[in-house]
């Protein structure tokens, strides 16, 4: 997988200390200091404020320490601000000062995430340059998991990699090539079922989303662990990029159209935590994998197609066909009856009208499991919100030709009509959850720079770390 923790290093006697310090033991605190760093802290006006520094200057030029807010606990982007905003040098946690405010190994492991994602950057097509400013490395803090902290970085980068390259780089056949190279490294197999194959092993949603596209539309399938072990089957969304299809988009409206494969980005990611933990799971991820795009043969407004279940959809909008190759991958996902049939996608507008970008929607009828992944949600600094699949709303897809509409002709509830749709593909499945999400950060902010992101994903892990063996933290 590829390495996260670049900024992570070993002891080094020359590094600088951070004194972590919480608001409400500041005043205290900066008693314990020499005069003059008491008199800078005050011209500086440090409150303490969680995720605020201030570097304190030495007698002869050099840094004597940083002084850094904290929150309580420490939340994982309490660090990331020192990783993006110190100037380069080593620096370590002072160990008295952590000790005082009480980190134990779980929050020092956020420092040491926090503090590795607070560096990425992402330079595919950034041509390497001299004045490039110096890395800010940590120590590694004593308490950490380390191999935790390694796994959830390199999934992080993993996603935010794949979802800002452009599209004239990441179309299906890049996007599944990175599936099984991961798939090799991990020792699981996986196989891809590319263009009219798709219609001869029945996946015919996934064909007609993605025929016109100039690469073929693509199923890949990767299979690892136990088969004895409890089921954990991962779908994501894999649109390399969306044009709305002969429903065309506005040129706006095009313009982050790279990051609809996000879905299958964060799919991939927890599928790499899983089997770099080695869980006690069945894993399978199946990643439908097409480009949405207009072609003489691309799919109408008005067609009925036959999905891989038998039930027949009416078209009513080609900009919706990210559900549409969802229902085929759900479908096969679902005939296994897995104890968990989690996907994964970049799915509707309405979602983020209703929620922001920050915080993607999560539909689950099983209380215990939604339960579950919201208190990992918050420990983990990794939000989401749940919301009703509420089956009233069901009628709103009704067809007069086809046992469904793809889409409501209602504005309407968007979010949940799709995820009512996807519901009547997931076969016996146990426990099924879909998690509509934006996979992008629209702004900047430290560990969070603009551009993709994964989400759900390190909330997801705990929950299944929890469950079927591993670390409970990441």
């Amino acid at each position: 997988m590829t390495d996260g923790v670049a900024n992570l290093v070993e002891g080094s006697r020359a590094a600088a200390p951070v004194w972590p310090v919480r608001a409400s033991a500041l005043a205290a605190w900066r008693e314990t200091l020499a005069p003059p760093m008491r008199r800078w802290l005050e011209q500086q006006r440090f409150a303490a404020k969680p995720g605020s520094f201030t570097v304190v200057p030495g007698n002869r030029g050099d840094i004597a320490g940083v002084a850094w807010g904290i929150g309580d606990p420490v939340r994982l982007w309490d660090a990331a601000p020192l990783a993006a905003g110190l100037p380069g040098g080593v620096y370590r946690l002072d160990k008295s000062a952590a000790a005082a405010v009480g980190f134990d190994a779980e929050q020092a492991t956020a420092v040491a995430l926090g503090w590795a994602l607070g560096g990425y950057r992402f330079t595919r097509y950034l041509t390497p340059g001299n004045d490039e400013p110096g890395v800010a490395t940590l120590v590694w803090p004593g308490a950490a998991d380390r191999a935790l902290v390694r796994r959830a970085a390199a999934a992080v980068v993993r996603v935010r990699d794949l979802v800002n390259t452009p599209a004239g780089d990441l179309g299906p056949e890049a996007l599944a090539a990175a599936v099984l190279d991961a798939a090799a490294a991990a020792g699981a197999d996986a196989e891809a079922i590319v263009g009219d194959e798709l219609l001869d092993r029945g996946y015919p949603l996934i064909h007609a989303v993605g025929r016109a596209g100039p690469q073929p539309p693509r199923l890949v399938d990767l299979r690892w662990g136990d088969p004895g072990a409890p089921k954990v089957t991962l779908v994501g969304k894999g649109v390399c990029f969306d044009t709305g299809g002969l429903d065309l988009k506005t040129a706006s409206g095009m313009l982050l159209m790279k990051k609809d494969m996000g879905g299958a980005a964060n799919a991939l990611g927890l599928a790499g935590m899983v089997m770099d933990a080695g869980l006690d799971v069945r894993l399978r991820l199946l990643l439908p994998i097409v480009e949405n795009s207009v072609s003489r043969n691309a799919f109408h407004p008005g067609d009925i197609l036959k999905s891989r279940n038998g039930i027949t959809v009416e078209v009513g909008n080609t900009d919706a066909e990210g559900r549409l190759i969802l229902a085929d991958a759900l479908t096969e996902g679902g005939s296994e009856s897995p104890d968990l049939l989690f996907d994964f996608a970049t799915l509707t507008g309405s979602a983020r009208v209703a929620l922001g970008p920050d915080l993607p929607a999560l539909f689950c009828a099983d209380d215990a499991f939604a339960a579950e992944l919201a208190a990992a949600a918050d420990s983990e600094s990794d939000p989401l919100w749940r919301m009703p699949l509420w089956d009233g709303y069901g009628e709103m897809l009704d067809s007069k030709i086809a046992e469904t509409n793809n889409v409501s002709a209602s504005p309407f509830a968007g979010a949940i009509t799709a995820a009512l749709f996807l519901k009547k593909f997931t076969g016996a499945a146990k426990v099924w959850a879909h998690a509509d999400l934006f996979a992008w950060n629209p702004k900047a902010r430290p560990g969070r720079p603009e551009g993709g992101e994964a989400q759900v994903m390190r909330a997801a892990y705990r929950v299944l770390a929890d469950r079927y063996g591993g670390r409970t933290t990441g």
